[in-house]
């Protein structure tokens, strides 16, 4: 079998004849960036083929072991030099391949940090929604400590019904059953704890006047681990997994952690996920990269909460529908074709080893249900956290990313869309892209007479690239000092408001470039990267079809059921994403409708918060059925409306100013 070295890692790996190289370099842990899964349209897999001492006799010119790789992306100089895509090379024999700065992908890159022991951490009253059934506790896991009888001549009853009776008798709980693995254990661990017993069991949602009927035993222990009663809250996210420790006795968040999703160097949005989920054993390589990542947090977790992964006894998930089915091993092929059919809206509880989690086996998994094709669990645990469902107040909930979900309404009813915006707002279709870790330009102000960029990058680092924030402050203040117009195209410095002799320097950062006009944030000597970090006129046209599909998703859907922006009470923006948005700026391009700021309110990761409440109360479980059943589900694609209020939005901020009276008035226009 062939051999690669990838440099600068000192990472040697096999590969088979013929294999891509980039499926070669993810199998040996070397994470490139593939934002479009491999299909090479986005070109951010660039490597290096180097002559190495094992290839030092290749003729001259010749990239030993390397076939193809080429692409538009790929200058003839370039390619002179050994330059070519990951995605589109395969392995022919031994090979030395570099992989440069910016083609290296984040996806190693963890957070996890214990918390001081809290129960409002994320902005809930733990105890007010354990207390929520007439002053019980209607966790969805319970452990109950037990004292049994011992059986005798008198009392020779089988050992489970011994169990149920003393759970009715000392719990009030009736109606339960227990698996075979559980009855199976059953006698030999009453008799090595001398009938004294943590009982272990999982309730559903209602069931009787006090909720206390049905429910499976999942767990019979020796009575000394009732203080030992844990849950993890996870948020399987597109471009992040989350995931939160929780103490289920108290409420107490113990730890968080995050990591990029392992599925990312197979694909940047859902679409292309699918599309290599239905390649061979595409499904199955995604699956167990999910899986790699939230283990991998769970590992960190008890290792930063100093606890053993045995207490967990439950896990909620929350996701959108493709990453809830690529998570359980479903088929998604179907979420991409008309017309456009999730494998199922509710999912049964799971034993955590049917999910590939390292978990306990008797740990239940509860993964959330989904609304339709492209809005899913993670939203609904998003509305459970805002509360929307339940207030008199108009509400608009946006969740901001590669596909926007929208919903609107009220404690009355409740619609929502989701839009495909594109991976713009992760570092997708941007030729300088990037996840927001260290060197990404986040922030940019101009001078006011030179206009000459400042620059506040991730980690203070030298700039290696443009986040999404980066990406809409840099445009939205190139737009405001006249350098761009506004169908994203650059002015000739002679074009710009108040141009001057100073202000004219500016054409020392635009210049063009393979017949496309770029702005030059900075230079080679400057940056991070060999090269300079620029963004162009396409970077910018595809940021303006991203706000294009969330503008015009927001005006479409608040328009089916009669009504305007005007009419909204509060907009809350959610995501992890979302938090970095200046309101200012995102109204100033048009992403954001130009309503007062303090309307607006950031959730965060609502999506986390939803599930660690479901984690802490049977109550929540059941609202978060209550909000499936009071919501409707508008496919934008079916409504005629929805293109022309698109169409009408590609432009900075809009085609109507009308809409933009503020931005309007500040431009002079």
């Amino acid at each position: 079998m062939p051999t690669i070295r990838f440099l600068p890692h000192g990472v040697t790996a096999t590969a088979r004849d013929g294999e891509s190289l980039i499926r070669a370099a993810m199998r040996a842990g070397v994470h490139i960036n593939a934002s479009c899964g491999g299909q090479g349209v986005c070109g951010k897999c660039r490597v290096i083929v180097e002559a190495a001492p094992e290839t030092a006799g290749a003729a001259a010119g010749e990239f030993y072991g390397i076939e193809g790789g080429l692409s538009e992306w790929i200058s003839p100089e370039d390619a002179a030099a050994g330059v070519r895509l990951a995605c589109r090379c395969r392995v022919r024999g031994d090979a030395a391949i570099r992989v440069p700065t910016e083609s290296l992908a984040a996806a190693p890159e963890r957070g996890v940090r214990a918390l001081p022991a809290r129960a409002a951490a994320a902005g809930f009253d733990a105890a007010a929604l354990r207390a929520d059934s007439n002053g019980e506790f209607p966790l969805p896991v319970v452990k109950h400590r037990l004292q049994l009888p011992p059986p005798s001549h008198a009392d020779n009853a089988p050992d489970a019904e011994r169990l149920f009776q003393a759970l009715k008798n000392q719990c009030g709980l009736r109606g339960l059953c227990m698996g075979l693995p559980v009855l199976s254990a059953l006698p030999e661990a009453l008799r090595r704890a001398g009938f004294s017993v943590d009982v272990t069991v999982f309730q559903r949602p209602g069931g009787g006047e006090t909720g206390r009927a049905g429910g499976e035993i999942r767990r019979v222990a020796p009575g000394a681990t009732a203080d030992r009663h844990l849950a993890a809250a996870i948020d399987i996210g597109t471009t992040t997994i989350q995931a939160r420790l929780l103490d289920l006795r108290t409420g107490e968040i113990l730890a968080e952690a995050g990591a990029f999703n392992g599925q990312a160097g197979h694909g940047e949005d859902v679409i292309s996920r699918i599309m290599f989920s239905e390649k061979g054993d595409g499904l199955a390589t995604l699956r167990k990269a999910v899986q790699s990542t939230v283990n991998g947090l769970l590992a960190e977790l008890t290792e930063a909460a100093e606890i053993d992964a045995d207490d967990i006894a439950l896990a909620t998930a929350a996701g959108n529908t493709v990453m809830t089915q690529l998570f359980l091993g479903v088929p998604a092929a179907h979420l991409r074709r008309s017309p456009y059919v999730p494998a199922s809206r509710m999912y049964p509880p799971l034993a955590a080893p049917e999910t590939g989690l390292d978990l306990p086996a008797h740990a239940v998994v509860l993964p959330f249900p989904q609304v339709s094709s492209y809005v899913g669990g993670d939203i609904l645990a998003g509305v459970l956290a805002s509360g929307m469902h339940k207030s008199e107040e108009l509400t608009l909930f946006l969740d901001v990313g590669t596909n926007a979900e929208i919903v609107v309404g009220n404690k009355e009813w409740l619609v929502c869309a989701a839009c495909s915006a594109g991976p713009a707002f992760e570092g997708g279709g941007v030729e300088f892209g990037m996840r927001a870790v260290t060197g990404a330009i986040e922030d940019v102000s101009l001078h006011p007479d030179t206009l000459e960029p400042m620059l506040l990058t991730v980690d203070n680092g030298r700039p290696a690239g443009i986040c999404g924030s980066g990406l809409i402050n840099i445009t939205a203040e190139l737009f405001t000092a006249g350098v761009l117009d506004n169908q994203g195209k650059f002015n000739p410095p002679s074009g710009m408001a108040d141009a001057d002799a100073a202000r004219s320097r500016v054409r020392n950062r635009i210049r063009e470039r393979s017949g496309v006009r770029e702005y030059v944030l900075a230079f080679a000597e400057e940056a991070m990267i060999d090269r300079d970090v620029t963004l162009s006129e396409i970077d910018i046209e595809n940021l303006i079809r991203a706000k294009g599909a969330i503008y015009s998703g927001c005006q479409t859907l608040l328009e089916s059921v009669g009504l305007e922006i005007e009419n909204l009470d509060r907009i809350v923006i959610a995501g992890g994403f979302g938090a970095y948005i200046d309101l200012t700026r995102a109204m100033t391009i048009g992403l954001l409708p130009e309503v007062d700021p303090a309307r607006i309110s950031y959730a965060g990761n609502a999506a986390l918060d939803g599930a660690t409440m479901c984690c802490l109360s049977n109550a929540s479980r059941a609202e978060v059925l209550r909000i499936l059943a009071m919501t409707t589900n508008f496919e934008l694609s079916e409504t005629p409306s929805y293109m022309d209020h698109y169409v009408a939005s590609l432009f900075l901020p809009h085609t109507d100013l009308e809409k933009f009276p503020k931005l309007r008035e500040r431009m002079g226009r």
